[in-house]
């Protein structure tokens, strides 16, 4: 057990580190040219690496594949399945309820232009 963890121990400082020097050296190859902004050392290239994974990833939690801890197509089967569960008055009540998203998205005659799309595909 100790051997696994010192190995992904290890891994990760080794990963880390490349990924550290990687960015360090593509900063100073491009952004000081292109931009005149100061070279970084490696240090400040691992704080740029962790405040990118704070900002975009958010602390710790989920998993690589889906930041909200379950895979994407289970959360979808999840949200279709209750959907589908859901009678027409529940939906009619679901898009009353939400009104302030019909900006974004036309919802009138939802139900009724899906059914007619599948009826002319079967």
């Amino acid at each position: 057990m100790r051997k696994h963890i010192l190995k992904f121990l290890v891994g990760f400082i080794v990963a880390t580190a490349g990924f550290s020097a990687i960015t360090m050296l593509l900063w100073n190859a491009l952004l000081p040219s292109i931009f005149g902004i100061a070279c970084i050392n490696f240090w400040q290239a691992l704080g740029l690496l962790v405040l990118a994974r704070v900002l975009f990833s958010g602390i710790g939690g989920g998993n690589y594949m889906h930041p909200g801890g379950m895979m994407h197509s289970d959360r979808k089967n999840f949200i279709r399945e209750k959907w589908m569960k859901m009678s027409p008055e529940e939906r009619k009540e679901f898009f009353r309820h939400h009104h302030h998203h019909r900006g974004f998205c036309n919802t009138e005659g939802f139900d009724e232009k899906r059914r007619e799309q599948e009826n002319e595909q079967n």
